[in-house]
């Protein structure tokens, strides 16, 4: 693992993210890691965990740091840089982890001492009794620039952030706002979007939401997140969100055309871009996302029976690439669906599986 040369980190604030990066760091050669947080109970709940050296004031945690990281909210990362910057040492480096950029960065103005940062490395919970280490491991971490920057300062930050396992990617910060208005933004809307939709619907009497299937879940699974997190997201970066609607809005007017003109053509040629776009998604995650199958595996709702599957599946030698669970109901149990690469790999999870009695669905994950 790489290590770092930096002697002294301070975290300034120290949730989830913060409390990580403390950790990270420790682990990545650092040899004294201090924290400050507004709210005491959580900078004492990182400190336990041994993310940091709890400081008196957030002035006396920065005393000597020559890296500061502010892992504040959105809505108050402008003010909060702008205090570290006021009381951090002038050798020491600045940067945020927040996930809109060009309020904070224009919050820091001509300092060449600050970098504006954001890790990628989305985790449906909060708080420093979440941290981990492992938390940015193999993510990308993007690395904001401004033309005054201090090339020096940016160079190591960028080894910093390699060195806690993240992949730095240096961006400009309007166009860092755009990129995670479509890749982050946007599908947190639409998911909101579409169960307020189906909620507050009936059919008949049918409650839609008691009749959706998985692809609805897995669809919205971001739905209903965290507002006080997501309220200053959409706020802070509305601009970028708003020109992304727009653009869904066009696609969803051609979609309408094309239904309303009985146009086949269009449609087989849309559902193919998707195809080729979805193919393109995976590639981020599989090195041939082609030679996937995925195996949906009806089971009881019983202690042992994961375990079993898993355990057959390895004492073969099968690779599980990945897995989901869908619980249906104490008494229907549930789906558990696995990928496999590869059409004999496939062959073989499926005959094991049957020959242990379960029913088993399988087909390739990109169609032809």
């Amino acid at each position: 693992m790489t290590r770092t040369s930096i002697p002294s980190v301070c975290v300034v604030g120290t949730g989830l993210i913060g409390a990580s990066i403390g950790l990270a760091a420790a682990r990545a050669g650092v040899a004294r890691v201090t924290g400050w947080d507004t709210d005491p109970d959580v900078l004492a709940v990182a400190a336990e965990r041994g993310a940091c050296l709890p400081g008196e004031s957030l002035a006396g945690a920065l005393e000597g740091a020559e890296l500061a990281v502010v892992a504040a909210p959105v809505a108050s990362l402008p003010d909060v840089v702008r205090e570290v910057l006021a009381r951090a040492p002038e050798p020491c480096t600045v940067t945020d982890v927040g996930s809109t950029k060009g309020a904070v960065c224009a919050a820091a103005g001509d300092d060449r001492r600050f970098v504006g940062g954001h890790p990628i490395c989305g985790a449906e919970t909060r708080g420093p009794e979440r941290s981990s280490p492992d938390l940015f491991e193999g993510a990308t971490w993007f690395l904001t620039p401004a033309a005054q920057t201090d090339p020096a300062r940016f160079r190591v930050l960028h080894g910093f952030v390699a060195a806690l396992g993240a992949r730095p990617v240096a961006i400009d910060p309007t166009a860092h706002d755009r990129l995670v208005a479509l890749t982050s933004h946007l599908p947190h809307a639409l998911a909101n979007v579409l169960l307020n939709q189906l909620g507050s619907a009936r059919v008949e009497g049918h409650d839609p939401l008691q009749a959706a299937g998985g692809s609805l879940r897995d669809m919205t699974r971001v739905a209903g997140a965290n507002p006080r997190i997501w309220v200053d997201i959409f706020l802070d970066n509305r601009e970028a969100i708003a020109v992304a609607l727009a653009e869904h809005r066009r696609r969803v007017e051609q979609l309408e055309g094309a239904l309303a003109r009985g146009d086949a053509g269009f449609l087989a040629r849309w559902i193919g871009e998707a195809g080729g776009n979805r193919r393109r998604l995976l590639e981020t995650a599989f090195a041939d996302p082609g030679s996937l199958h995925r195996l949906r595996v009806h089971i009881p709702d019983r202690p042992g029976v994961l375990a079993g599957i898993f355990q057959a599946l390895g004492a073969e030698r099968i690779n599980v690439a990945d897995f989901d669970m869908e619980h249906l109901s104490h008494e229907r149990g549930g789906t558990l669906t696995v990928l496999v690469a590869g059409d004999g790999e496939a062959v073989r999870a499926v005959e094991l599986l049957e020959a242990q009695g379960y029913g088993v669905v399988a087909a390739p994950v990109i169609e032809e």
